[in-house]
């Protein structure tokens, strides 16, 4: 007597064959029984057709005659059946741990049938199963599931969950919130060598597919970490930068820092490869035709499907700017071409550079002054909020042009919105004159005219801090206007003061002797005007007698 199980039918069967154990010797021979145990048995069961799907990667000369046979193909199309259908329709006995299944679905205990139905997480319950495999019956199993029309994000999935099995650098930074993914103790398998890992992900680069948002990004931040320091292939490593950029808006600032495996060991981060992908980002979301950024204003900008991406891609590559700009290998041209590489309407504030930047002028401080301008011409003074204006404002490290560029648009910009306070009161108080019952819709502009009033309370509230602003700005300008001064005046201030006062005193002097020497000749004068007075008398009275 025969005893056939799943661990066993396939060695059978490809020993019968190869012995030509067929009906014209025997009826009943051992072809026709291993032939019948598996189409009625083995393939009808998840867990049995899985159990014959591993004995024949057993050997090559096993895998070659399950594949002639056509044992392999019959298996992977039997469990790519079951993995596209729910198990619980069919009571499949599909055990993961959990309490033993009656044919119907319902849970036994003790024999009996409790009638209750077992709870199957979701569509992923035959993850950790398939993974058991090797990787090209896996590889097999996967395309036969593609080709059945099963989703492609189920079969990332799969292909993730094999991915965090085999190569365990994956595990180090693991999503808490991926519960689709998460291995326990039991589910890692031997570690591989690093030849086998190298293998083992360029394979999975090719049978990934080629799609946003199937698997999470920082799977893909971990599968390219992995590829670098395992020296992979460049051209996995680049679909793995070309999957990231794909969804870079949905990374975080820890899966961009990377450091840097390179031999030469420049810089501590990777920040060539931050600029590979967000080129890659930047191709996949260009703007098509239409308005241009340019003329788009900042609200519409926010609310904007399209753009909000490119908004949240702009915030993380400038706080990514700032963490790296405190190496001092970083040099200026890597920074400024990753600073430059955003466009400018993806930034509606530029504090996050400006801070970046500061950053970067405080770790290197032999940079030139026309280096400095250099890279401070990436901040637009406009889009500073009036936070980061304050903080220019006092910035030392800051060009001199910067800092007048700053002080020049914030008080325009708090110009221009105390003269739209004022204008928006004067109408509120034009529009008080009309009596509100003789309007159209009273209702509806009663709601408004409450509305209104809240707007007119916000705005003079915001004109009260305008104001304190403006004095404020009023009394740095003093502050700043004084110590020009003070740094405009000559040492020798004290010697000058004598002198003035030594002049001023000879001045006293000579205006005195002036004056004696003027009273002294005006008398000259007086008594010489009498003496002719008296002779033209004495002519008179000559002339008299003649």
């Amino acid at each position: 007597k025969l005893e056939l199980t799943a661990a066993n039918v396939v060695y059978l069967r490809c020993a019968a064959e190869h012995l030509e154990m067929t009906e014209e010797y025997g009826e009943g021979n051992l072809i026709y029984q291993t032939e019948t145990f598996l189409n009625q048995v083995v393939l009808k069961s998840w867990k049995d057709s899985l159990r014959a799907l591993q004995t024949c990667d057993e050997s090559d000369d096993v895998l070659s005659y399950a594949d002639r046979l056509s044992i392999t193909k019959r298996c992977i199309e039997s469990l790519a059946l079951k993995a596209s259908t729910d198990p619980s329709l069919f009571g499949w006995p599909v055990e993961r741990g959990g309490p033993m299944q009656s044919p119907g679905g319902s849970v036994l205990w003790n024999g009996i049938s409790t009638g209750a139905r077992p709870k199957y997480s979701s569509l992923d319950w035959w993850y950790d199963d398939v993974s058991t495999l090797s990787f090209r019956l896996y590889k097999r199993l996967m395309l036969v599931m593609e080709s059945r029309g099963i989703k492609p994000e189920i079969i990332a999935g799969s292909i993730a969950y094999y991915a965090k099995r085999y190569l365990p650098g994956l595990n180090r930074r693991q999503d808490a919130s991926d519960s689709s993914t998460r291995l326990g103790p039991s589910s890692m398998a031997s570690p591989l060598s690093e030849e086998e890992q190298r293998l083992l992900i360029e394979e999975i680069d090719r049978l990934l597919p080629m799609q946003k948002g199937l698997v999470s990004t920082k799977f893909l931040f971990g599968l390219l970490r992995t590829a670098m320091i395992i020296r992979a292939d460049q051209t996995c490593i680049a679909n793995l930068e070309k999957r990231v950029g794909m969804q870079l808006d949905q990374a975080t600032l820890e899966d961009l820092l990377m450091p840097n495996f390179s031999y030469s060991m420049e810089t501590l981060y990777n920040v060539q490869c931050v600029q590979r992908i967000l080129d890659h980002f930047l191709a996949t979301h260009e703007v098509d035709g239409g308005a241009s950024p340019s003329s788009i204003d900042d609200g519409q900008l926010m609310s904007s499907p399209s753009f909000t991406p490119i908004t949240m891609v702009a915030k993380l590559i400038d706080g990514y700017l700032a963490e790296v700009a405190p190496d001092v290998n970083l040099k200026l041209p890597t920074f400024l071409a990753l600073a430059q590489a955003v466009p400018e309407f993806g930034r509606p504030l530029d504090d996050g550079l400006y801070r970046a930047i500061d950053i970067y002028l405080k770790s290197h401080p032999w940079l030139s002054e026309s280096e400095r301008e250099q890279l401070c011409r990436l901040i637009d003074c406009q889009k500073l909020s009036l936070e980061a204006c304050t903080h220019a404002a006092q910035n030392e490290r800051l060009p001199l042009r910067i800092i007048v560029q700053v002080l020049f648009f914030e008080q325009l910009q708090l110009r221009n919105s105390i003269a739209g306070c004022f204008l928006v009161s004067e109408n509120l108080e034009g529009s008080r004159q009309f009596p509100r019952s003789g309007m159209v819709g009273a209702g509806s502009n009663e709601g408004g005219w409450a509305t209104t009033v809240r707007e007119n309370q916000v705005l003079k509230v915001g004109m009260d801090n305008m104001r304190m602003r403006v004095s404020e700005l009023e009394k740095e300008c003093s502050t700043m206007r004084q110590e020009i001064e003070k740094l405009g005046r000559v040492k020798g201030s004290s010697t000058w003061g004598n002198v003035s006062k030594k002049l001023g005193l000879g001045f006293k002097l000579k205006s005195q002797m002036c004056s004696a020497q003027e009273g002294s000749v005006s008398n000259q004068n007086s008594v010489g005007s009498d003496r002719s007075e008296k002779a033209k008398e004495k002519r008179g009275k000559r002339e008299k007698n003649l």
